[in-house]
């Protein structure tokens, strides 16, 4: 569509009226010397004299441009805009963030797949978070492994497709054979410190108990809820197991209570895993915040080239009707030679 950004400028347009009604005509005088017998001094050099004033009047041309001209003037000072079609782009308005324990409990072959065959516990999750990114195609997302310690193993990205790399690379006990769920919720707060993101959620999985973290789990929930973190967690493993083993459901259920998450529990099927990433997949529903930028195109040189181009081809075309419209008249030498042959007579 067509705009002016100063449409106000047409208030100009009356502007030459006002000028002519209000402001007097220029008149000017100027001092001269009166010769009585002029005229007969003209008369016999055989010229004709001028007037001695020439009062200028326009012609119906000027009447006609001028207001042409000014009015082009004014659409250029009101500066015509083109605004072409809006350009959409894209931004992710969440940042999701995967932490996934890698202790060697993770080793332990009490899941069973849709198929009725046994794998272990690392094997069913990989499948089932490797589907879950594959769908969340607007949020930028990254990979914290824990055992031992916490690590960044993506960091937030919306290349997926690096993260399945880094995902697949992941093997049990590369981060050390104890479990840190308080480093990696702490991590996870660090690595998004930056995010302006609208919304930054933490899905944490773990099999087991908090045994090597530097900060209690609680504690570093309390922080992440601080920095607007939401942590689901998902409790998997049989709670029946004693030892440093068996999964803390409870301390999981109030890490999830304090930053406004949910806490799940996996059974010993891949399929139930699944659902629980079903469930967190409606929970948090993908968003896209979308930024429109309407691109435009100045045209105010178009009635100011027009202007320029009408006011030079009318005084092109006035000199020429005035060269072709001058008197010729007789050299002086043979007017001189004229007077001097009547003399000799």
């Amino acid at each position: 569509m067509w705009k002016f950004d100063f449409p106000w400028m047409f208030a100009l347009l009356p502007l030459p009226l006002f000028v002519w009604w209000l402001v007097p005509a220029y008149r000017t005088t100027a001092s001269a010397v009166r010769v009585p017998f002029f005229h007969e001094m003209a008369h016999a050099a055989g010229e004709k004299p001028a007037p001695g004033g020439v009062r200028l009047r326009r012609n119906w041309l000027q009447r006609l441009l001028m207001p042409l001209l000014w009015v082009l003037l004014v659409i250029a000072a009101a500066k015509p805009v083109y605004v072409e079609a809006p350009i959409v782009r894209e931004e992710p308005a969440r940042d999701l963030m995967l932490a996934i324990d890698l202790s060697g409990s993770m080793a332990t072959r009490d899941f069973v797949n849709a198929a009725g065959e046994r794998m272990d516990r690392f094997s069913a999750v990989k499948r089932v978070v490797s589907d879950f990114i594959a769908k969340r195609k607007g949020d930028r997302i990254g990979l914290v492994v824990f055992g031992d310690a916490a690590y960044p193993q993506a960091p937030l990205t919306l290349d997926h497709e690096a993260v399945q790399v880094l995902l697949d690379q992941m093997q049990i006990g590369m981060a050390g054979p104890r479990t840190a769920i308080g480093d990696a919720i702490g991590l996870t707060v660090k690595l998004m410190t930056n995010s302006q993101a609208q919304e930054k959620v933490l899905i944490l999985l773990t099999d087991g108990n908090d045994t090597s973290s530097a900060i209690p789990p609680e504690r570093a929930a309390e922080i992440a809820r601080s920095h607007k973190l939401v942590v689901h967690t998902i409790g998997i493993g049989d709670p029946d197991t004693t030892g440093e083993d068996k999964v803390d459901l409870d301390a999981l259920a109030r890490i999830s209570s304090i930053t406004g998450g949910r806490s799940f529990r996996a059974l010993g099927r891949q399929q139930d895993l699944a659902d629980v990433y079903a469930t967190l997949d409606k929970l948090t529903p993908e968003k896209v915040k979308r930024e429109i930028y309407r691109p435009q195109r100045d045209f105010y040189w178009v009635p100011a080239a027009a202007a320029v181009a009408i006011f030079a081809l009318y005084h092109v075309l006035a000199l020429l009707i005035a060269v072709l419209r001058a008197p010729r008249r007789e050299a002086l030498p043979a007017r001189a030679k004229t007077v001097e042959a009547g003399h000799g007579n």
